[in-house]
């Protein structure tokens, strides 16, 4: 039997349009929320955060930029992370979206400073290049055609100094069935977004064919729990 996912299949996700239900979308980002943090999939992204940490100086000052923040859950796990070890760590959370924006300054404060979000589109920020340490992104790139994922890796790569983190789905059979089980409590918005996900997801060898398009060689893949992918590197200098 053919596989149904073996080839992207593009459709547009309820909570990317600008008029989407303002409380439909909350709740999506909720949902968002915890699976991020009981599938562990925050914890993919701080993994490699700790391993470029080893070459942090205390007193340091570690600038990172997060495209397409959504709740801003992840910056804030990244701040708590680096509150315990020491390190003095900045992030802008960036997002296009005006009710998620808004949804990431409402989820808490601005950790003493340490956390912004800013309104902007990912496909032409408002920075310039070299404007932080490390880019970041996680779930993101599967809302995207080929070609604007592959400028957005390419614009993490100009912006960050020092390294990146993109993290997002792997397109499963097991996973598109797992997650249309997950979500038959959910909203409406989450559960007709949330397969989409999946079956617009990429395969590896997609993401390795992004990855060279968009000139970032020096990241590496790897594999996470749940069906995730990470592609992580630093630069050599």
């Amino acid at each position: 039997m053919p596989d149904p996912l073996a080839v992207r299949r593009r459709e547009a996700e309820w909570m990317d349009e600008p008029g989407a239900d303002p409380e439909q979308l909350r709740r999506s980002l909720a949902f968002i929320r915890r699976v991020n943090q009981l599938l562990g999939y925050t914890r993919a992204t701080l993994h490699h955060l700790e391993r470029f940490s080893r070459s942090w100086t205390r007193g340091e000052r570690i600038e990172i930029v997060d495209f397409a923040t959504g709740s801003a859950d992840i910056p804030r796990a990244i701040l708590q992370w680096a509150a315990k070890r020491g390190f003095d760590v900045r992030v802008t959370g960036m997002d296009l979206h005006p009710t998620t924006a808004a949804e990431a300054v409402a989820e808490g404060g601005d950790e003493g400073g340490r956390l912004r979000v800013v309104r902007g589109d990912v496909l032409a920020p408002p920075f310039d290049a070299g404007s932080f340490d490390y880019a970041i992104t996680a779930m993101f790139l599967h809302h995207l055609d080929d070609a604007a994922a592959v400028r957005v890796l390419a614009t993490m790569g100009r912006l960050a100094r020092r390294g990146v983190i993109a993290a997002d789905l792997l397109r499963h059979r097991r996973a598109y069935f797992w997650i249309k089980l997950l979500t038959l409590a959910a909203n409406p918005m989450v559960r007709h977004d949330a397969p989409v996900s999946v079956a617009q997801s990429f395969s590896e060898s997609e993401v390795l064919r992004m990855r060279e398009a968009a000139g970032l060689e020096f990241c590496t893949f790897f594999r996470h729990f749940g069906h995730r992918w990470v592609l992580a590197g630093e630069k050599r200098n």
